[in-house]
């Protein structure tokens, strides 16, 4: 396995052990041994000496050879590149660098990181680090605790992934109050070799490790990222706390769907993508790991609520209801069931409300009867605190339903006092406790997206026939006039050439030509000019709609010669676009802007003159599979405009999936489009087709010369 030697080793040398007090050197050696490793430690200390009651060897070379997996590095970074070489030299394959002093320095130390990298390379090395914690792994077989932390690690199913050592530190020291350990941690520190890729894939067929929790300022690979996230999720949970939310940047892109794509937007999109269950804190990421911790994925989002209290369980089901998840109905039998002991007073609709009387041979009672319920997928019972009934009772009773009942989460809401939490930490918890209806209901969401994740298909990525090179020839001729925007009407034939729907139109260089277009195509009409200076045509009135007749065409093409020659713009005018006026009331977006990191990515959403004072809209990272497609257009919220609100034409949501589809391609095929917007993509009020009224294309020049040569 690619990190048995760091992960599983049977032998750790700890270069720099030390017998000074509060160095790491001597932090490391006591952790090891106080934790029990079950291999065999090699202090390594000029010095030599006797350390932690083991002898110590002088340098590496000194080794036996053959007989160390994992060197645990904490020497002064200049002295590291040495080390490694004798590592090399004495058959060490894994390497954990502690040590300080790389690329968070400046230029000298990312230099200093590079050759460290390539000698790990050389010499077929793995290494963790530098300037990292170090490396855990509470299996009973192994018992390593090779970090600084000042807790011992508490024993757990998690595999647990931190860019932060000092985070990662801090969260070894407060396991034991949050009911939760790890099976194994890696601090990644500089990542110059081991990154959360090559833990996630180390732990993919790890029996210990049944979650996965990923603290990460940066992804530093987004495409291997999502092949192996969006394969591992499908077999165990990801969950994911990405820092750096700013949204810096955004504001100098020029298209609508750039300045909406703010600098999260694609790492956002991209754990969606791969079935990675993002939490924007560490209590939240701890709250949803206790979750998986101690429930089974659900078999449904069909939620019974149990409580003693009205208030909570009014406040769980409004929860449940704004994630999209169901009340159970609970069947007359069981309804039957719980009268025959509730009280007359109690509810036993859901939620079900046994009053605040309700001895714990209630809640054994009513929980076990909801559970067998075939109607119910998952139980959320709510405990306050009456008539002298102690809450580690009802968690001890909660606890023991479990165990006979381990085919169906059950999530504990406890309002009472922090002291039972506390005592939780004392006792072997088997089932997630919560304060607030709120997170329980979250921990229950969570559970249940992660079902869905494993059900959904996997998605493919279709190929249309396309005219590629009919857009390569407008692209080309853009260039060669040393344009990085196209034209609108470029913008719309390239659209056209790649099989989207586009209005009926023709381009007029003048009035008259205009005019006949118009008689062609029908009337009403629009007149949009095409400039090869101006992209913003509403803002100097370049865009007329609505025009009935040829002589309501003339006078507001004259008009618009006026304006832009009084502007001084007319030197730009390229001619106006004639198009068939399309009748709808529901305008979409849909675009592609690029991330410098993530490459491009597609947008779809509310379009019209209120997209970005809205913003509902939604980003995935390209290429998009025909899945993908289906989830963009249902995550917004003008969803139910395209189903046919208000007796409106139900839109033909295969065909805007096509549309994004078609996109996804072009942008696939021409990995220099910077920017793009269709706005509008007008739902067409006749028969609900989506029709791309008006487009905005831009290049990165540079790499179109290279593309295009």
């Amino acid at each position: 396995m690619i990190l048995d030697s760091i992960m599983k080793p049977k032998a750790i040398a700890v270069v720099g052990a030390s017998t000074r007090a509060h160095t790491i050197g001597s932090e490391l050696m006591k952790r090891l041994i106080e934790y029990g490793y079950k291999g065999k430690i090699y202090p390594i200390n000029p010095k030599g000496g006797v350390i932690e009651g083991i002898e110590a060897y002088k340098s590496v070379a000194d080794l036996p050879a053959g007989e160390v997996d994992l060197a645990v590095i904490v020497v002064n970074a200049k002295f590291v590149l040495s080390t490694i070489d004798q590592c090399h030299e004495k058959g060490i394959k894994g390497l954990c660098v502690i040590s300080a002093g790389f690329k968070e320095t400046g230029s000298e130390g990312a230099k200093l990181e590079a050759d460290l990298l390539a000698k790990v390379r050389e010499y077929g090395m793995r290494c963790v680090g530098p300037n990292c914690l170090g490396v855990v792994n509470t299996n009973p077989e192994i018992s390593m605790d090779a970090c600084f932390a000042e807790s011992l690690p508490q024993r757990g199913d998690i595999g647990f992934v931190s860019q932060s050592g000092a985070l990662g530190g801090g969260i070894l020291n407060i396991l034991k109050d949050l009911n939760l350990g790890f099976a194994q941690f890696i601090s990644i520190g500089n990542q110059a070799d081991v990154d959360a890729e090559t833990a996630l894939e180390y732990w993919e067929n790890e029996p210990d490790v049944k979650q996965i929790l990923l603290y990460m300022e940066s992804i530093r690979n987004p495409a291997n990222f999502r092949k192996l996230a969006s394969r591992i999720s499908k077999k165990k949970p990801i969950l994911a706390l990405k820092a750096g939310r700013s949204a810096a940047g955004a504001s100098a892109a020029s298209s609508h769907t750039g300045s909406l794509a703010g600098a999260d937007k694609a790492a956002d999109a991209l754990l969606k993508q791969s079935g990675v269950i993002r939490e924007l804190s560490l209590k939240d990421l701890f709250a949803s790991a206790k979750a998986f911790r101690n429930c089974p994925i659900p078999k449904g989002d069909r939620i019974a609520v149990i409580t003693n209290s009205g208030g909570p369980g009014i406040m769980a089901t409004d929860a449940i209801s704004e994630y999209g998840m169901q009340m159970a109905k609970i069947s007359d039998e069981t309804k039957a069931k719980l009268r025959s002991f509730l009280p007359a007073a109690a509810s036993v609709k859901n939620p079900i409300d046994m009053i605040a009387s309700a001895p714990i041979e209630h809640y054994r009672q009513t929980v076990e009867t909801v559970l067998a319920d075939p109607n119910v997928d998952m139980a959320l019972v709510i405990y306050l605190p009456f008539l002298g009934l102690k809450d580690t009772d009802v968690a001890q009773a909660l606890m023991e339903i479990k165990a006979a009942h381990p085919e169906k989460p059950i999530v504990g809401v406890f309002m009472t006092k922090n002291e039972f939490f506390t005592k939780l930490s004392d006792m072997d918890v088997t089932v997630p406790f919560y304060m607030y209806a709120e997170e329980g209901v979250d921990a229950l969401e969570r559970l249940n997206r992660q079902r869905i994740w494993m059900e959904r298909p996997e998605g493919k990525i279709p190929s249309f026939e396309v005219d590629r090179c009919a857009a390569k020839k407008i692209f080309a001729q853009a260039l060669s006039e040393g344009r990085a925007e196209l034209t609108t009407r470029e913008s719309i034939d390239v659209l056209d050439a790649y099989g989207i729907r586009i209005c009926g139109a023709g381009f007029a260089k003048t009035e008259d030509e205009a005019v006949a277009i118009a008689d062609r195509i029908g009337y009403p009409v629009v007149m949009k000019m095409t400039s090869k200076t101006t992209s913003h045509k509403t803002d100097v009135g370049g865009v007329r709609v609505n025009i009935g007749s040829a002589d309501a065409l003339r006078a507001e093409y004259r008009d618009l010669i006026a304006k832009l020659t009084e502007k001084g713009l007319i030197d730009g005018l390229e001619g106006v676009l004639i198009q068939e006026m399309v009748k709808g009331s529901r305008e979409m977006v849909c675009g592609i802007a690029t991330d410098p990191q993530f490459g491009p990515m597609m947008m779809f959403g509310l379009g019209g003159v209120f997209i970005e004072v809205m913003k509902d809209v939604t980003f995935r990272v390209a290429p998009l599979t025909d899945v993908e497609a289906h989830d963009m257009v249902r995550s917004v919220k003008a969803y139910k405009l395209l189903e046919g609100a208000r007796g409106t034409t139900p839109a033909q949501i295969d065909k805007i999936e096509e549309t994004l589809l078609r996109l996804s391609q072009l942008v696939a095929d021409f990995k220099f489009v910077d920017e793009l917007d269709i706005n509008p993509l007008m739902i067409s009020e006749k028969n609900g087709e989506p029709i791309a009224v008006d487009a905005r294309i831009k290049m990165r020049v540079a790499e179109a010369e290279a593309a295009l040569k």
